[in-house]
């Protein structure tokens, strides 16, 4: 049997036309087939090269291209040759057009900017989770933002949501025995946040805290004067810094990262 080749031509990846080709060969009984994959195609030159090639091997041409000229191209090339080809975009870009009474924009390349958004976000979940509770402080260097407090005044949940954002962040606890990272003391005051809690709710909290690691709610850890110390040692930091200061205390993290958010946006 002669071997099926199909041309998947993309100003794009081609991911899409690619998966499409599959689905329907999936259809059929056939074992000897070849997708030849062209992404990233902004030129004619380059475009009939390809469809040049495509003609001599007998193909099938599949192709997403949003530039009106290149598509076009594509259709007058394969009808003068009689050479399949297959539209994926103008079908459905015509059929919004006219449902919306909007005109496509036809801009190469937007898929590839929703991706970097995707792969940014990634990259700073990995960020917060590299660089959460104090564990490595060269993170602060190269944080976008980072959040201070005593332990468990949402710095953990606030760098992850902050993540979410495409913000780098970085977050260091505060505790009177450990030595301040000297990095925070080489960044503007104005990538710092500093988070408290009222001495209530970090009294409850930790005590929560320590019930489900099945340790005693009457440890030093939840102790009011244990907590009051904190606090004082983490304001007179805070205060040293001269960082915005957030009382997250009757804050859900949306409201405080909306706060922070804000603030990003003045400096």
């Amino acid at each position: 049997m002669m071997n099926l080749v199909i041309y998947v031509i993309s100003d794009s990846i081609g991911e899409t036309a690619e998966q499409v080709a599959k689905s329907v060969i999936s259809q059929f009984e056939i074992e000897n087939y070849k997708i030849k994959k062209y992404p990233h195609v902004l030129e004619h030159d380059y475009l009939k090269q390809i469809l040049e090639k495509a003609q001599e091997e007998n193909s099938i041409v599949i192709y997403t291209l949003v530039e009106q000229d290149l598509s076009n191209f594509v259709t007058r090339f394969c009808e003068e040759v009689g050479l399949p080809c297959i539209d994926l975009l103008t079908p459905l870009l015509n059929a919004i057009a006219y449902r919306t009474n909007l005109k496509p924009l036809r801009e190469p390349g937007i898929n590839r900017l929703l991706d970097d958004k995707y792969f940014k976000r990634v990259e700073a979940i990995e960020f917060a989770v590299k660089y959460d509770d104090g564990k490595d402080p060269r993170g602060i260097l190269k944080a976008d933002l980072v959040l201070i407090g005593v332990s468990r005044t949402s710095k953990t949940p606030l760098s992850m949501y902050l993540a979410n954002k495409n913000l780098l962040v970085a977050n260091i606890p505060l505790v009177p025995e450990t030595p301040l990272p000297k990095e925070l003391l080489q960044i503007p005051a104005k990538r710092i946040i500093g988070l408290t809690n009222s001495p209530e709710n970090l009294n409850v909290i930790r005590q929560e805290r320590l019930k489900t690691l099945g340790l005693s709610g009457y440890a030093s850890y939840a102790s009011m004067e244990r907590i009051l110390e904190e606090i004082e040692y983490s304001e007179s930091i805070m205060k040293k810094l001269g960082c915005l200061i957030i009382d997250v205390s009757s804050k859900a993290i949306e409201e405080t990262a909306g706060l922070i958010l804000e603030q990003l946006k003045k400096c």
